[in-house]
């Protein structure tokens, strides 16, 4: 098969988290036609997981997954000699077809796989939650991400908070009569920003992110309302952190915890390139998928980007790579 022409195709259909309907359906055809036996899991809407396996098994010990939504916006799909660009070529449509190629070698070497595709890993990860309850007897999970083909040691967990301030309207020409709730939200992250965060010497330094600041109604008006999204990346459990969040945020402003995704080790391999994942995946919702292992082709750090990209050869190499680690597994077994 042409795994650049499939990740082209694949990369054309928008799939923003909320919108997976159509690539769902695109994929469950192109499995199908492959002579896959499909399931579409339904999650919401028109929003189906796709579940894929081969008629000589029907319960396969090891199974590939990745997602099929994309981050905004979309981007179409252009590519030159080295690299295929547009939204999702490297997170993760690429993967995607890197891995269905993987499973056509595979199974032509009678090692059968399964492929699970899911929705919403990039908002909530509600495709591999429910995904989760519909777990058969696979033994290992082989999770795509952009981890540059080396595979993941461990990934970093998520914390998103949500800081709420409130205050009282008035003319701006009258500032005492007021209470600016953005000046409140600004102290607050003031504070926020000089708590100290863990590190850890293999897994590196927990991390903040303040991805939205919204608040106001016009420059006259004094804030009553104000509010910002913050994004924590874990090295471990967080109790400590969120007991500290909200005594440093004080009265200033609420705190509402809104998504946690812990951080968790992974199984490698002896002899195989390493790195850490400083993101988070859908691993730790598939819990009842059997042991995870994390990696995949291209590099997270064009991901969500406008010029995201993945190298031709990455592609190439990731085939390869899911055709050895499952048959290591295989031979463990």
């Amino acid at each position: 098969m042409d795994v650049f022409s499939l990740t082209r195709r694949l990369v054309d259909i928008e799939s923003i988290s909320g919108n997976e309907g159509v690539v769902g359906l695109f994929l469950a055809e192109q499995l199908r036609q492959l002579g896959y036996n499909v399931r579409l899991m339904p999650v919401e809407g028109e929003r189906k997981n796709a579940y894929a396996t081969s008629p000589q098994e029907p319960n396969p010990a090891i199974v590939f997954s990745t997602h099929m939504d994309t981050v905004p916006p979309f981007i179409p799909s252009r590519e030159d000699e080295t690299r295929i660009y547009g939204r999702g070529s490297c997170d993760a449509k690429g993967i995607m077809a890197a891995q269905i190629a993987a499973a056509e070698q595979l199974r032509e070497q009678g090692i059968y796989v399964g492929l699970l595709f899911v929705v919403g890993e990039e908002r909530d990860s509600l495709g591999a939650k429910v995904a989760n309850q519909h777990a058969n007897a696979c033994k290992f999970l082989i999770n795509g991400e952009p981890t540059d083909n080396r595979v993941a040691i461990a990934s970093k967990g998520t914390l998103r908070a949500e800081l709420t301030a409130t205050g009282r309207m008035a003319h701006s020409a009258y500032p005492e009569l007021g209470e600016s709730a953005i000046d409140k939200l600004i102290d607050a992250l003031h504070r926020v920003r000089a708590i100290e965060l863990p590190s850890n010497p293999e897994f590196g330094p927990c991390t903040l992110n303040i991805g939205v600041i919204e608040g106001g109604r016009a420059p006259n008006i004094i804030p009553d309302h104000a509010r910002a999204l913050l994004l924590y990346r874990l090295i471990g459990p967080s109790d400590e952190l969120r007991r500290e969040i909200v005594r440093t945020v004080g009265k200033l402003a609420k705190v509402k915890f809104t998504l946690e995704i812990p951080h968790i080790r992974l199984r490698t391999f002896e002899g195989l390139p390493t790195m850490v994942a400083a993101f988070t995946t859908d691993i730790p919702a598939l819990s009842n998928w059997g042991q995870p292992l994390l990696v995949g082709p291209g590099s997270i750090h064009v991901a969500h980007t406008e010029g995201e990209y993945v190298a031709k050869q990455h592609l190439e190499e990731a085939i390869g790579l899911y055709c050895r680690i499952a048959q290591r597994l295989v031979h463990r077994e």
